[in-house]
């Protein structure tokens, strides 16, 4: 028996309607400033399935992004706050925190925090599809197999300073150069199957437990 039933299967206008203003302010500013291969990132295509289900209202959207981003944002979330009392533990919010980067591109990523915490309540009101582990699954199996095959890996030449390189790690954690305690075919496999089933499948079983299922 779920945790929490849906508790009505409406999204408010002005959920709508603010969601999209955001992405259209964010969607230009990165294709202009990183290109689009940008969005290529898992949560990238995480604000693509939340628009589709904010307007759509098909649970299947909403709960895909959920399973893909959900863990991940929440040590994002953490690092964060553990950045902004001085105490940093991990550093992948570092950047959120360079003077060097301007505030408005510092604002825009903090969606980074609000995302995750708006996809629940999305998936409270919506439910929570259970095909959504598979169909998250197989769009990360894409994300990661172009941005290993297309796209540039660390340290590589980039075609203009801000191009994205070792999009979604999949050449290693190192922002600069590819890891090397394995054959890169050897961390590819291992994201492959790694992230569904230590940080997808998890998360599947949580949202399944907590949330019912869509209502006809």
């Amino acid at each position: 028996m779920p945790i929490l039933p849906p508790r009505q299967n409406q999204l408010h206008f002005s959920l709508k309607i603010g969601f999209t203003a955001f992405m259209a302010v964010l969607v230009p500013y990165y294709w202009i400033e990183y290109g689009p291969t940008n969005f290529v990132y898992f949560c990238d295509i995480a604000l693509f399935l939340t628009l589709a289900s904010v307007w759509t209202q098909k649970p299947i959207f909403a709960s895909m992004a959920a399973v893909g981003i959900t863990l991940p944002q929440v040590l994002w979330q953490f690092d964060f706050l553990t950045q902004l009392v001085g105490m940093p533990v991990i550093g992948m919010t570092d950047y959120m925190f360079n003077p060097e980067i301007s505030l408005f591109a510092r604002g825009l990523s903090f969606f980074h925090f609000w995302l995750p915490i708006l996809l629940i309540v999305i998936v409270a009101k919506l439910g929570y599809d259970k095909r959504a582990f598979w169909a998250w699954t197989l769009t990360a199996w894409a994300a990661m197999l172009i941005s290993y095959f297309g796209l540039p890996e660390p340290g590589a030449v980039l075609s203009f300073t801000n191009q994205p390189s070792n999009v979604n790690y999949v050449f290693g954690m190192s922002a600069e150069a590819p890891q090397t305690m394995m054959p890169g075919w050897a961390w590819l496999t291992m994201m492959l199957v790694g992230l569904p089933v230590l940080i997808y499948l998890p998360t599947h079983w949580v949202l399944a437990k907590c949330f019912a299922s869509p209502t006809p």
